[in-house]
């Protein structure tokens, strides 16, 4: 039996204001989410963007070829209605962050993760107020209650939407400092991807690539990349 798929029955996409943010239609239809609630945004940028996503559809629609629909479905269906949940989950990764736990050896390898990380840390710590600090090995070591506290107050501080990006640059990178500096415009998100792969580029250096790490590495990228343009389209 062949798979069935939704296909393209409108004509026209377009973006509609509404009291609170910008709805998206189907010719004269809402677009609803997978859990069936209203399809509402909170920017026109972000409403434009989804959109030109449903415009592009052909034939059968391809979920893959929408991340902005599917981030935006997943700010309405999951984060919204698990908002403290998924704040404190963020947050955690202030007490176990990639950017605190160094490598004891090769000396290379300390000297890279220092040069990448240290600055970051300084950053982190001026602008929040806070006493995040590095360690070698990898046994956890509490941070400061403080220092939690202050960033816990920053990530509940996103809107639900902005959550939803925050989270995966934080996952995707295995740091909140460098979430952190994604949405407050530290670096070129790029460049805050390579720092938080450092360890995988030194190993990389002195072993070769692989090539199925270096498929799932670029997918990773690409969803960080992602992660920081829905972000935006959400301020």
């Amino acid at each position: 039996m062949s798979e069935w798929a939704a296909k393209r029955f409108w004509s026209e996409a377009k973006a509609v204001p509404e009291d609170d943010g910008f709805a998206v239609h189907l010719d004269d239809r809402l677009v609803r989410t997978p859990a069936k609630s209203a399809l509402l945004l909170p920017t026109e940028a972000m409403a434009q963007a989804i959109v030109s996503e449903w415009d592009a559809q052909e034939g059968k629609i391809d979920p893959s070829t929408m991340p902005v629909t599917r981030s935006a479905n997943a700010a309405i269906d999951k984060v919204t209605p698990q908002f403290e949940e998924v704040v404190t989950l963020i947050a955690a990764y202030g007490d176990s962050d990639l950017l605190c736990y160094r490598a004891d050896s090769p000396q290379g390898l300390v000297q890279r993760q220092a040069e990448g990380w240290n600055p970051l840390l300084d950053w982190a710590n001026r602008r929040f107020d806070v006493s995040l600090s590095a360690r070698s090995g990898v046994m956890h070591v509490a941070q400061p209650a403080v220092t939690l506290e202050k960033l816990h107050d920053e990530v509940a501080a996103l809107d639900p939407f902005q959550l939803t990006a925050f989270h995966d640059l934080v996952s995707l990178s295995g740091s909140l400092v460098i979430g952190l500096a994604a949405i407050r415009d530290y670096a070129e998100i790029a460049a805050l991807w390579d720092l938080s792969r450092i360890d995988e580029f030194w190993q990389e250096s002195q072993w070769g690539a692989d090539e199925e790490a270096t498929e799932q590495a670029l997918m990773k990228r690409d969803a960080f990349l992602h992660a920081d343009k829905f972000f935006r389209l959400a301020a």
